[in-house]
């Protein structure tokens, strides 16, 4: 039996790794994304000790850490978590391991815009990684669907292929940090489309346009080859609703300052918590941290 097993093989639960080791736990990491959605960053500049990183590099090099600490890391898939008695039980596709504590450190999963046209279009023009496919648009036009930072950032980095790159938020001024707004305002490449939303995708084979809900240039359909959708994510929660682990309105996992969850023995760290607005990998990283102590202290208890 396990002390510890953490589902989420993102930084939040490498960090955790690297600290639940300290502390001596015999401790396993399970998860099927390895380094989590940070991978899909092209460039993170606000994570202590790295002037500027890849977001598959720092992922990088916290698994590796937490595997020098000696964490036992297992890129597998979770179907179920139950409760029996004293211990955890928790199942993936190849086998069943159990525990006296649990950390969820799940992540979220994206969220999509919903509108017609973008389940046929997907991976055909419209895509939700620029880190992966916007060396595909190299010379292009295309758009980034958003307003957060992330999304100025996805903006960013297709100047470095496309050769013209539209920001659509529903708003009238995005949301991204002062030092990434000001890197958009400069970027000749990028223009805003404000108080905008894409109401349908069009293409035949490929994308070829999308309607917007107000006129833009005299038009409310605007031409292009690649779409970009940076919306937002979604808590993944599942697991944790099933055993009873209480949620928010908004679906993130409710923890008190110590990561603690609403079930005994199950602690929580990242962005499918509740703890901070501000989702970022060393705000999760710090979490994670959080969470192996307060799981030290209980099976000590």
């Amino acid at each position: 039996m396990h002390d510890l097993i953490i589902l989420g093989t993102g930084v939040s639960g490498l960090g955790a790794a690297i600290y639940a080791k300290r502390f001596m736990l015999n401790t396993l990491v399970l998860g099927e994304l390895p380094g989590g959605t940070i991978t899909k960053t092209h460039l993170v500049e606000n994570y202590p000790g790295f002037k500027s990183v890849s977001g598959m590099n720092l992922a990088k090099s916290i698994r590796e850490h937490a595997e020098s600490a000696g964490a036992e890391i297992k890129d597998e898939k979770v179907s179920e978590v139950e409760m029996k008695e004293n211990r955890f039980m928790v199942k993936t596709n190849n086998k069943v391991y159990d525990s006296k504590a649990i950390i969820l450190a799940t992540g979220t999963e994206i969220r999509k815009l919903n509108v017609p046209g973008e389940e046929e279009l997907a991976n055909r023009g419209v895509s939700y990684c620029a880190t992966c496919d916007g060396p595909l648009y190299r010379d292009a036009t295309v758009a980034v669907v958003g307003g957060s930072d992330s999304a100025a950032k996805e903006a960013l980095f297709l100047t470095e292929y496309a050769k013209k790159v539209y920001i659509i938020y529903r708003k009238e001024n995005i949301r991204a940090e002062p030092v990434t707004a000001e890197r958009v305002k400069k970027n000749k490449k990028i223009e805003i489309i404000n108080n905008a939303n894409v109401i349908e995708i069009k293409g035949k084979e490929v994308l070829s346009d999308v309607v917007l809900d107000r006129v833009f240039n005299g038009s409310k359909t605007l031409k292009l080859d690649g779409l970009f959708v940076e919306i937002g994510r979604m808590p993944l929660t599942e697991l944790a609703k099933k055993i009873g682990v209480k949620t928010d309105k908004d679906g993130y996992i409710v923890v008190d300052s110590d990561q603690r969850t609403s079930v005994k023995g199950i602690f929580a760290a990242g962005d499918v918590t509740n703890a901070t607005a501000y989702k970022q990998a060393i705000t999760g990283v710090a979490e994670g941290v959080k969470a192996a102590f307060s799981a030290y202290q209980f099976l000590r208890e």
